[in-house]
């Protein structure tokens, strides 16, 4: 098959996707760091920063935080690593230095570099595979140093991670002298192909094919691990009896059975994102056709069954999950930031394996919605849970107190706010992708890149308003004339698309897997589509129960919400007639710029009696939405996404 690689490093000049990423670079990434270093007045502290300064030797006391406490560092150097390719910042790019410097100085002679065992248990490596994230960790510091190196060219990090790589290879593995282990959360598979793409070294890949092949074998190698830690005379960390499995058994790390036998997702959705994106890699890399099938079963499970509207996953609390097919509920579901981030990763990495509309709009929808709303406007607070319903309930029951009215400055668990960062900062690295002789255009963020196609150097520049207006114009300025593929996604959501060359309409009757191939000799030319942006009512599948009778408003890409500051309270009341007209207006002022949309409906007057045989009365309402990625940015109140057709 054609090898399909991603066009990294695109310059980004979109008016939306700019204000995120300056807002990464100028709030977040600071912020971050005055979290990482405990300087936020009133937040959970992080200590992070602190741990390896203990373990340098360069300070005192004990160990505090998760056991992965270390990968929010290397998220926050990966973040900077992308941040700095359009803000260069050399006070930034030397406080990376330094913190590098000091990862150095923590690691040990043999190469080993986690804070947790090097502090609290320094005679337990490796004997807790299933709870204590170290390879978890260690994937985290490989994806870090392999964007910094891709960004500044500086090798600091890269052989430092590389040195506790070699150590991790030594100890697993086939050989019989290695333990047969693997992660219990799954994220060092996909980190050693990026290793290995940025090296060509054949173990890091041979590495990662054992992590994934070696998953669910049985024996369980978890089952043997616990074993040999009751035989230990001092564990003092381990519950094994009250362990982080919520009676889910090894569906939780999906080590239930052997990944190619897989076709059901289960178990703890961030770790099942990092795994299939692991397993999409590896099959992209080898043309791995078994592999790949089993990707796309995954994928097909994921995506008809046990997905939200705003490409949010993992319906339960318990054990961050996901549960049985259409069990969606709003109000007391889960939608981790990270699962969605994880989401968009996969959908791109599949487009990486065949380009198919359907991955497309996937990584499009988690893009604008389920990813985004995991932080406000500024950078400052960050949600965990995302839902699609914040009710007056929900604040006096104890099986929903992990829904958050409003976001936090921080948590003690704090693997979202770095991990929606890292995405925004990267977010060029989704928009193309190319064979030798074919571009693929996944995503419409306005901006410029280069790169060579059938030989020739390419320039191509995307200029519009997207996503609130769908007229987009690309320029192809190739210098000599060249002959190569265009591939335009139409996007699933867009009815009636049209696309000109130079002015002359282009038929539309035969796409691809959803994408228009524009094949011709190229030089100087300007395409331009219009996707046309009418306000959408979706409906559920009728098996999602909690839905029946209610509709979602989506504009393009972006899905809708309403919110007590616009509708007053007791959102359950408003009713949206059929045939209402919806009137969608852009509003440079209103939360940083959105279009909102406004139509008439009604709302259930009260009644003084709990239970009533009279119809209900109706009075007329305005109703107004607004984007879901930008809720909670007002004053705090209700929300929700599904509303009440009548």
């Amino acid at each position: 098959m054609k090898v399909i690689s991603p066009i990294k490093h695109a310059i980004v000049e979109d008016h939306f996707w700019k204000k995120y990423k300056d807002i990464v670079a100028d709030e977040v990434i600071p912020y971050q760091w005055n979290a990482l270093n405990d300087e936020l007045p009133d937040a959970e502290p992080s200590h992070a920063i602190e741990n390896f300064r203990i373990a340098a030797g360069e300070s005192s006391g004990e160990y505090y935080g998760t056991v992965f406490q270390d990968s929010d560092v290397a998220k926050w150097l990966e973040t900077v690593s992308y941040s700095l390719r359009d803000h260069p910042n050399p006070l930034l790019e030397k406080q990376a230095d330094e913190l590098i410097a000091l990862l150095g100085r923590a690691q040990a002679a043999d190469g080993y570099l986690n804070t947790y065992y090097l502090l609290r248990e320094p005679g337990n490596r490796w004997t807790n595979l299933r709870d204590n994230h170290e390879l978890y960790c260690a994937g985290h510091f490989i994806e870090a140093a392999v964007a910094y190196y891709e960004t500044t060219g500086k090798s600091e990090l890269l052989d430092i991670i590389e040195n506790y790589v070699a150590l991790i290879d030594s100890v697993f593995g086939p050989e019989e002298e290695k333990l047969k282990g693997y992660p219990g959360h799954e994220e060092i598979e996909l980190a050693l192909v990026k290793l290995y793409e940025v090296t060509g070294k054949e173990p890091y890949l041979n590495l990662a094919r054992y992590f994934i092949d070696q998953r669910g074998q049985h024996p369980v190698y978890f089952v043997e691990e616990k074993e040999n830690r009751k035989q230990r005379v001092s564990a003092p960390t381990w519950n094994d009896e009250n362990q982080v499995n919520f009676g889910l058994g090894f569906e939780y790390q999906q080590a239930h059975q052997p990944v190619r036998e897989q076709t059901e997702a289960v178990g703890h959705a961030v770790r099942a994102m990092y795994l299939y994106i692991a397993m999409a890699d590896l099959a992209a890399k080898t043309g791995d056709p078994e592999l790949k099938k089993t990707c796309e079963l995954l994928w097909n499970d994921v995506t008809e069954h046990k997905m939200y509207i705003t490409a949010g996953i993992g319906s339960a609390v318990n054990g961050e999950a996901f549960t049985c097919n259409h069990d969606l509920p709003n109000d007391s579901m889960y939608c981790e930031t990270c699962a969605s981030v994880g989401l968009a990763f996969w959908a791109s990495r599949m487009l990486r394996l065949e380009p198919d509309r359907q991955y497309a709009d996937v990584l499009e929808r988690a893009l604008y919605n389920g990813t985004l709303s995991g932080m406000d406007l500024d950078g400052k607070r960050f949600f965990y849970v995302n839902p699609l319903e914040v009710n007056p309930y929900q604040k006096a029951r104890k099986d929903q107190e992990h829904v958050k009215t409003e976001r936090q400055k921080w948590f003690f668990c704090a693997c979202c706010p770095p991990n929606l960062a890292r995405m925004i900062a990267s977010v060029e690295d989704h928009i193309y992708s190319q064979t030798e002789d074919t571009l693929f255009a996944h995503l419409y963020i306005a901006g410029k890149m280069k790169t060579s196609l059938s030989g020739t150097e390419v320039e191509i520049s995307q200029t519009h308003l997207y996503p609130w207006d769908g007229s987009i114009e690309f320029r192809i300025h190739t210098g000599d004339a060249v002959k190569f593929n265009l591939a335009l996604r139409i996007p699933g959501w867009c009815k009636e698309a049209r696309v000109n060359i130079n002015g002359e309409e282009t038929p539309l009757e035969h796409l691809e897997k959803g994408y228009l191939y524009i094949h011709r000799t190229w030089n100087d030319d300007i395409v331009s589509i219009e996707l046309p942006m009418r306000v959408e009512r979706l409906r559920s599948n009728p098996l999602v129960s909690m839905n029946q009778g209610q509709i979602a408003l989506q504009r393009g890409p972006i899905v809708y919400c309403v919110e007590e500051a616009d509708n007053g309270a007791n959102l359950a009341a408003l009713r949206l007639p059929q045939d209402s007209d919806m009137k969608a207006d852009y509003d440079e002022h209103l939360l940083n710029g959105i279009v909102k949309i406004t139509t008439e409906g009604y709302r259930v007057q009260p009644v003084a009696a709990l239970y009533t045989t009279e119809a209900p009365k109706l009075s007329p309402q305005i109703i107004t939405a607004i984007p879901y990625y930008a809720w909670c940015n007002r004053e705090k109140g209700e929300m929700r996404v599904w509303l009440h057709e009548m």
